[in-house]
């Protein structure tokens, strides 16, 4: 129990050290570029493995290939599946901006949607109602696309100085959203990464290189599941 509230101080601290940076820097990187930027393998006519998110997807402060997308895409190839990782990850993105950015997205070969969008929505204490729906949508709008594609919604703890209410109902919207569109839930896409001082950039939010291992270590194996899948059903 006392592990996880100072994870939580530390979530809080560092969201706030953060925040206003990412957000400028993020605005004119995405004002000067028009779309985000997607890395992608070089085979082109895979299927894709879609990370819509933040900056904890985009590898901020990191190269693109030390980020857990990327990582990812490493454990896809020593399993020999076909599938190639599109990173999505934008700084500073809300849901609200994750959706804005879909259509253009959707016209991926999306196999597996991982969706890692609120922690954003919660640093700014941005209507509960409203992630929900954005989250709702952008699962709605994939399967319009992609009828056959698989979604995972990667869940986040609220920063205690927030309030109880606020962080209840936050962390509410991912088993929610998950649940009601048939999607695999990950708990807490930081677990076992949030808090840990060795895990983390000086801003205490962002991991480091081995705070992306971990968390690559706790995404592969429910990707995995989802890919074996695929392939079988192929």
């Amino acid at each position: 129990m006392q592990r996880d509230v100072r994870a939580r101080r530390i979530l809080a601290l560092g969201l706030a050290l953060a925040s206003a940076t990412i957000a400028s820097v993020d605005s004119a990187l995405v004002a000067a570029a028009g779309e985000p930027a997607v890395r992608a393998g070089p085979t082109e006519d895979r299927p894709v493995v879609l990370f819509l998110g933040t900056s904890l997807t985009a590898g901020y402060g990191l190269a693109a290939d030390q980020a857990y997308p990327a990582l990812v895409q490493q454990h896809i190839d020593a399993a020999n599946l076909n599938f190639r990782v599109v990173n999505a990850g934008v700084s500073g993105d809300t849901s609200a901006g994750g959706l804005r950015r879909l259509d253009w997205l959707l016209q991926l070969p999306i196999a597996v949607l991982i969706v890692e969008l609120g922690a954003n929505d919660m640093l700014r204490g941005l209507d509960i109602d409203a992630l929900r729906d954005n989250l709702a949508e952008i699962l709605r709008r994939t399967r319009a696309i992609h009828p056959d594609a698989r979604f995972v919604i990667a869940g986040m703890r609220a920063a205690p100085n927030l309030g109880s209410a606020y962080g209840e109902a936050f962390e509410a919207v991912f088993p929610a959203v998950a649940r009601e569109h048939d999607a695999t839930l990950i708990p807490f896409l930081l677990e076992g990464v949030a808090g840990e001082p060795s895990l983390n950039q000086a801003d205490g939010i962002h991991p480091t290189t081995e705070g992306h291992q971990r968390i690559a270590e706790t995404v592969w194996p429910v990707l995995d599941s989802m890919l074996q899948t695929n392939r079988r059903e192929e």
